[in-house]
């Protein structure tokens, strides 16, 4: 597909390489699926949300790709993130007599991508998927690099694969109607890049801030295009998260702690990412790594973006204990040590391990929030 304001980007690994594009008005264009394997049926994956709004706008674009084009519905909502719900996947995919070469879309969030992604990796021993998302969040990091999973109740993203989407179709157009609560999850994945890659970007951040929250056109495309931009070439690095892609998860041993603590959907997945990223800061600080300047720094743009910085308290009798037993069952954690994403300087991150006193103290200034926040679903 060529067009004048097209942005792509490479994810660049070899044979199973892909291209992310990025525009406005792309996922309901012929178009932008003409590269693309043919096959006598594709399933659209989505949700009760994004599907009313957008799946009859993409069936109709793959109408001349695909004979049959069916549509699947899943509940919306991180809770539903499961085996049980995604066996409704399996169901249709064997219902209207899918094969290997049926193509899956996931239209939606981060937990379509996911749990589409998760299907299309084991269904058949391995079919083709597409990611279309729909939220800031899985544009600018769930659909991008092949991490596919669904949660367990003792921890999230446990039961997965890696298994890597044929496409990335990133219509900017959906950012227009996204809920604020949503767009600001996003952020805190932006906000991330910049902290541990590129301090140039987080800079750019803060100038920019108030136009990217007010959905300016030109701030948007070049938020979603660095933002890809980081995420491909940390993946092209390490695909399967041995080495340097860990870094990606700054802030998330705190976030997903705080996610299965509340329950998930207590908190956006951006919220815990936000407010994990602070406590992080906090640990680096500790460290004797990063300054308190920068965690002011990073908690400030944080705050600014609306997302919350104080963390919420898990349990009444030994609250920093809960957090440290929840953090040992993340995919993270090695014979029991807890391997943290730090900054260790601006745009640098690394991995270390910290003492539980260091971490306890970290967690007790850190947890004075309600256990709740007001929840918007996505488109």
């Amino acid at each position: 597909m060529h067009a004048p304001d097209l942005q792509t980007v490479k994810v660049d690994l070899a044979d199973r390489s892909y291209s992310i594009v990025i525009r406005r008005s792309l996922f309901d264009n012929p178009l932008s699926y003409a590269d693309l394997p043919r096959a006598r049926r594709a399933l659209i994956v989505t949700n009760t949300t994004v599907g009313p709004l957008y799946a009859e706008r993409l069936q109709k674009a793959l109408s001349s790709k695909y004979e049959r084009v069916h549509i699947l519905e899943l509940p919306d909502g991180e809770k539903y993130k499961t085996w049980q719900h995604m066996n409704l996947i399996f169901d249709a995919l064997l219902e209207n007599g899918c094969d290997r070469q049926t193509v899956l879309f996931a239209l939606g969030g981060g937990v379509v991508g996911d749990m589409t992604g998760f299907a299309a990796a084991s269904f058949m021993r391995g079919v083709p998927f597409v990611q279309v998302p729909t939220t800031l969040l899985a544009q600018v990091d769930s659909s991008v690099g092949g991490k596919t999973a669904i949660n367990h109740p003792l921890g999230k993203n446990m039961i997965g694969a890696f298994y890597q989407p044929i496409k990335v179709i990133c219509d900017l157009n959906t950012l227009q109607t996204l809920p604020d609560l949503q767009l600001q999850a996003g952020l805190a994945e932006v906000i991330k890049y910049g902290a541990i890659a590129d301090n140039d970007f987080l800079a750019w951040l803060e100038t920019n801030l108030s136009a990217l929250l007010a959905r300016d056109p030109s701030a948007l495309t070049y938020m979603v295009r660095r933002s890809c931009e980081i995420k491909a070439w940390v993946v092209a690095q390490d695909e399967r998260e041995s080495g340097v892609r860990a870094i990606l998860n700054f802030g998330h041993t705190f976030a997903h702690a705080i996610e299965a603590g509340l329950g998930y959907g207590q908190w956006l997945h951006g919220q815990a990412v936000g407010c994990g990223m602070v406590m992080a800061a906090h640990l680096s600080c500790q460290l004797g790594l990063a300054d308190a300047f920068f965690v002011n720094r990073l908690t400030l743009l944080i705050q600014k973006a609306g997302l919350p910085t104080k963390a919420p308290i898990l349990s009444q009798a030994d609250n920093a204990g809960r957090y440290l037993t929840l953090m040992r069952m993340d995919k993270k954690c090695t014979d029991g040590e807890i391997n943290f994403v730090v900054i260790d300087k601006p745009g640098r991150a690394g991995i270390h391990c910290a003492p539980d006193t260091l971490v306890r103290r970290v967690i007790s200034t850190s947890c004075t929030a309600p256990a709740t926040l007001p929840q918007v679903d996505p488109p």
